[in-house]
Order: structure tokens, then sequence, then C-alpha cells
């Protein structure tokens, strides 16, 4: 899969999914790094088909309203360590993988993964 980590999650966490095959960028490899503006997060995800992994709530809001990031991995785990946000990905990583496979918008919690549903042709 390919991912773009947002600002607020650590470049050791795109080095570990690196390490796990998938193809990476932080923002700390953009341009603009840290600063790239969650516009041009959502372009290049729509671009280059990734996933954006972020814990910010903007994205979750652009996601639904616009498909901007087109896919998105919300991280739900307030304040933790990065050591602790790399085993919650060690545990996570397989259902993870599923849940982006069948659903453009899934949450990683402490204890749960939430995977929304895509809406229906019918319901749109």
């Amino acid at each position: 899969m390919k991912f773009v980590v947002d600002a607020q999650l650590p470049k050791r966490l795109a080095r570990w999914l690196a390490a796990h095959g998938h193809d990476v960028l932080h923002t700390l490899d953009l341009a603009q790094a840290n600063r790239t503006p969650d516009a041009a997060i959502a372009d290049l995800a729509f671009l280059e088909g990734r996933v954006v992994i972020s814990k910010d709530a903007d994205f979750v809001d652009s996601h639904l309203i616009r498909k901007r990031p087109p896919k998105l991995l919300l991280v739900a785990t307030g304040n933790m360590g990065n050591v602790d946000l790399v085993a919650l990905w060690e545990r996570n990583l397989p259902a993870i993988e599923s849940a982006l496979q069948t659903s453009d918008f899934v949450e990683l919690g402490r204890d749960r993964l939430i995977v929304h549903e895509r809406p229906s042709d019918e319901t749109l």
C-alpha cells in the first residue's frame, strides 16, 4: 500500500511501515515538510493513490464532504509514546491492510479498529 503520514505522527512510523513493504512518505519528506497544508497532502494522496494517516480531525471532514483525501486512516489514540504507537501498529497491521481494501475511512484506536462502510450506490 501507499501511505502519506501526517506531521502529528512520527517519522519512525513511516520508517516502520516502509520496512514492512509499504511505499510511505512522511510530511518531513515533502518540500514544505511539516508545514505542508492539509489540502496539499490530500491532493498528493489523490494523485499518487496514497492513504493519508493522520490524527487531524480536519481530514475527516474533508474526506466525508469532498472525498479529499480519497482514503483516510485516522489515528484516534490520544497521546501515545512512539514505542507504544509502533507496538499498536504491529498488533493491527494485517487488520488495517484488510480494512483499507474494503473501506475508504478507517479509525485506529488504542483498543479497536473501526471500519467505516462505503455508502452503497442506492444511498447516494
